[in-house]
């Protein structure tokens, strides 16, 4: 707790951050899974199929003893053999090895999902540093790790290799009397018995392995204040920025708010804190609009307008605030007050005929 304030990482991975490691090919994946997918599948179909490859190897074994005496050895018997051989392997191992790709595959997509990131096969001059390749490969926490579990498979497997190998030492007197077959097949029985054995203890080594990788990644994923902070920034935008543009979008909308005022019929004041402009068009509305209204210093800004264009002015305290309260910019006065305005409108025309009657006469 002694770091510098606000660069403690104590906040979780944000979604973002996650998909951006998730892109560098940064996942939280245990390659002890991966392991034990490939070795008990191997088990599993040497299992199932070890009758197959028993006979394989009892046909091709064989063969080749019974022609070890007519063998004329040349380089085309050589090329010829090598490659009876390599087809061999190949049909003999197909099966075990197709079922052990396909393992090794949905082991993987299962721990991270089905993801391609061309950004972890850039490559990186950093990685060309020797210096920083030998602290990563000796003095990290995850090569201790890899250490530690490299140990413990090797003495796990070792012992058991031990305890079935001397086994098959101290029986195998008893070959000499069995056939060629029956040896392959004493073979495999012993080297499937020694699998099954080391992959008991490799389930709890993939499982250990798994949480230990999911935890560690989920802590070095974690982020400082300040790194959630500029996060933010980036995401939502500069606050200072944001205040900046609705600060100008407000001050737009209020200037095409004001040069509306001159067109208004008739401003309803409170009579200081509150003016609302409004237009009624008898032909076009079917009911009044709200042009423009203001509180405090922009009431006076409207009055002075109105004013300066001849708009009259008419006071009503508790309409004023209704108004203010329940319309927006370009909305039609609501019911529940259309009365009220629709008396100060008549009152407002009835005062306008009479100004023009009185200069027609004069």
């Amino acid at each position: 707790m002694a770091e510098v304030e606000g660069q403690e990482k104590t906040e979780q991975a944000s979604g973002k951050k996650l998909k951006e490691a998730r892109d560098k090919g940064q996942v939280a994946k245990s390659t002890e899974i991966s392991s034990f997918g490939v070795f008990s599948t191997g088990i599993l179909m040497t299992y199932l199929t070890q009758k197959f490859i028993s006979n394989q190897f009892s046909e091709f074994s064989t063969k080749i003893f019974s022609t070890l005496d007519n063998v004329n050895f040349s380089r085309e018997v050589f090329r010829n053999f090598s490659k009876e051989t390599l087809y061999f392997f190949i049909a003999t191992l197909a099966p075990v090895l197709g079922a052990v790709f396909v393992i090794s595959f949905v082991a993987n997509v299962a721990q991270i999902g089905f993801k391609i990131s061309p950004k972890a096969l850039e490559p990186k001059l950093s990685k060309l540093n020797p210096l920083k390749g030998i602290k990563n490969t000796i003095f990290s926490s995850k090569s201790l790790v890899e250490l530690i579990k490299s140990i413990v498979k090797l003495i796990v497997i070792s012992w058991f290799t031990y305890v079935v190998v001397s086994k098959f030492i101290i029986n195998s007197g008893l070959l000499i009397e069995l056939s060629i077959p029956e040896i392959v097949r004493d073979m495999i029985e012993g080297a499937f018995g020694l699998l099954w054995k080391i992959s008991i203890i490799y389930v709890l080594i993939a499982v250990a392995d798994f949480v230990f990788q999911k935890r560690k990644f989920k802590k070095d994923m974690m982020m400082t204040k300040k790194e959630v902070k500029e996060e933010n920034k980036q995401a939502e935008g500069d606050p200072a920025i944001k205040s900046r543009i609705k600060k100008m979008q407000y001050q737009a909308a209020k200037n095409r708010m004001m040069q509306s005022v001159p067109n208004a019929d008739v401003i309803i004041t409170n009579p200081t804190h509150y003016a609302i402009a409004l237009k009624y068009d008898v032909g076009q509305d079917t009911a009044p609009k709200v042009l423009a209204k203001g509180v405090d210093e922009l009431a006076q800004r409207i009055k002075t307008i109105a004013n300066e264009n001849n708009i009259p002015l008419h006071e009503d305290r508790e309409l004023a605030r209704a108004l203010y309260k329940v319309c927006n910019i370009g909305d039609e006065v609501p019911a529940s007050l259309f009365k009220a305005v629709a008396k100060v409108l008549a009152y407002i025309y009835q005062l306008k005929n009479n100004v023009y009657k009185r200069n027609s006469i004069i």
